[in-house]
C-alpha cells in the first residue's frame, strides 16, 4: 500500500502539471496569434486612426477605426453592472457571513453560487424582452438596443460571483477582531461597519475587480440587448459570425479589439491580485 500511494500521487501531480502547462501554452498561443494579426493590421492602418479617431465603422465603404466608442460602451456597461452588483452582492455576503444562522448559511451559500451558473444567453433575452420594455415605460425615448438594460442585467449576473467572493473575504477576518470590538462595547452592526468591513477591504476590492472583469468580458447579454457595435465583446461576436472575409483589414479588427479587451481584463485581474 505504501508503495502504491507515491506512484498514484506522482500520476496525479503529473496530470495537474500537464493541465497547468496546457493552460499556459493555450494562453501563449492566443497571445502570439493576436500579436501577429495586430501587427498585420497596423501595417495597413496607422495607430493614430485607432487611438485618435472617435468613429468606429470598419465594415463601411469608407472605413474608420476609432476604437474609443467600443471602449466607452464597454466601460459604461461594466460600471452599470458594478453599480448593481456592489450593493446587492455586499449585502448578501454580509448576511451570509455575519447575520445568518449556521443552518441558513449551509444552504444559502451554495444557492448563491449556483446562480452564477445560469446561462448568459438567458440573461440576454431577459434583458431584451423584459427589462428593456419595462425601462421604455419610464424612459419613452430609450431605443430597443441600448446599454442601460444589459448593464443592469450584467449587474444581476455578476452579483452571485461578487457575493460569494465577498463572503469568503468576510469569513477570513479573524474572530478575535470581532470579539475585541464587542468587548469594548460596540454593537454587532457597529463592529461590522467599523472593524470587519475595513479588515476585509483588500479581499472585497479583489472580489469587485474580478467581478468587473467578468462583466467586461461578457458577450451574449450585450450582443443581444445592446447591439453588435455597442461593446468590444458584441463586436467580436458580430465579426465572428463569418460574414467578413478572412485576411482583410476588417477581419483583423477582430484581433485588435480582442487584444484591447485582453489587456483591459488582464489589468483588472492583476489589480485584483495586487497585495495590499
Amino acid at each position: 500500500m505504501s508503495a502504491v500511494r507515491p506512484r498514484v500521487e506522482r500520476i496525479i501531480e503529473a496530470g495537474l502539471g500537464a493541465s497547468a502547462g496546457l493552460s499556459i501554452a493555450a494562453t501563449a498561443l492566443l497571445v502570439v496569434t493576436m500579436t501577429v494579426e495586430v501587427t498585420r493590421f497596423f501595417a495597413e492602418v496607422t495607430p493614430a486612426q485607432v487611438l485618435v479617431d472617435t468613429v468606429w465603422a470598419p465594415l463601411f465603404a469608407a472605413p474608420r477605426y476609432g476604437l474609443w466608442p467600443l471602449v466607452l460602451g464597454t466601460a459604461v456597461t461594466t460600471m452599470l453592472a458594478v453599480a448593481v452588483a456592489l450593493p446587492l452582492g455586499l449585502l448578501s455576503a454580509v448576511f451570509i457571513a455575519e447575520l445568518a444562522s449556521p443552518r441558513t448559511r449551509r444552504w444559502l451559500k451554495p444557492t448563491l453560487e449556483l446562480l452564477a451558473g445560469v446561462p448568459t444567453i438567458a440573461y440576454g433575452f431577459f434583458a431584451l424582452t423584459v427589462v428593456t420594455p419595462a425601462l421604455q415605460r419610464v424612459l419613452p425615448d430609450l431605443p430597443g438596443l441600448n446599454t442601460l438594460s444589459p448593464g443592469l442585467v450584467l449587474g444581476v449576473m455578476i452579483t452571485p460571483l461578487f457575493g460569494s467572493l465577498a463572503e469568503d473575504a468576510l469569513v477570513a477576518v479573524p474572530n478575535a477582531l470581532r470579539e475585541a470590538s464587542l468587548a469594548l462595547g460596540a454593537t454587532r452592526l457597529r463592529a461590522l461597519a467599523l472593524v470587519v468591513l475595513p479588515a476585509a477591504r483588500p479581499g472585497l476590492q479583489s472580489a469587485l475587480a474580478l467581478a468587473a472583469s467578468r462583466a467586461m468580458g461578457e458577450t451574449m447579454i450585450v450582443a443581444i440587448a445592446a447591439g453588435p457595435s455597442a461593446t468590444m465583446t458584441a463586436y467580436i461576436a458580430q465579426v465572428g459570425l463569418g460574414d467578413v472575409p478572412a485576411g482583410t483589414v476588417a477581419f483583423r479588427t477582430l484581433f485588435v479589439v480582442g487584444a484591447a479587451l485582453f489587456a483591459l481584463t488582464l489589468g483588472l485581474n492583476q489589480l485584483a491580485r495586487r497585495p495590499r
